[in-house]
């Protein structure tokens, strides 16, 4: 059993922290987009889920080392689940289905931190950018439905 002066020597709080408030910074334009589109998940939502996924890619890398079958299953599992969390942002009605941009931006942002968590930070801003930028860009152009459906 290693002492917890022998644990502490793998205790890197620096390297850490800065990916995860990366993560986090990188999901806020999506957070406070859906937040002010007043969607299920928001401003706290979505730094969050780039937050959690950041963090299991980044706890997992000293076991996963020399491993990419092992990093893959974890950016599978991280995926999977994202599509999961997502799927509850859905909702169908008799007329309309509503939240599947929310789940794709989830999704998106779970992609985002898993990116900074394996270190690709330059991938991770331009899926952060492109999401933003089509949430927001696009938005106009979305149909809210036929007025029959409306009412």
């Amino acid at each position: 059993m290693q002492s917890l002066l022998e644990m502490t020597g793998s205790f890197r709080i620096g390297p850490h922290l800065i990916a995860l408030a990366v993560a986090y910074v990188l999901a806020l334009p999506i957070g406070w987009n859906r937040e002010k589109a007043e969607r299920s998940a928001g401003l706290r939502t979505f730094p969050l889920v780039a937050l959690a996924t950041c963090g299991i890619v980044q706890a997992t890398e000293h076991i996963l080392e020399g491993h990419p079958e092992g990093t893959a299953r974890i950016i599978e599992g991280l995926m999977t689940g994202m599509g999961f969390i997502g799927g509850g942002a859905i909702l169908k009605t008799e007329n309309s289905v509503r939240g599947t941009a929310t789940a794709a931006s989830l999704w998106a942002t779970g992609a985002t931190g898993a990116a900074v968590g394996l270190g690709a930070y330059d991938v991770a801003v331009m899926i952060s950018l492109f999401t933003f930028l089509t949430l927001w860009l696009l938005a106009p152009f979305k149909q809210e439905g036929s007025e029959e459906e409306k009412k």
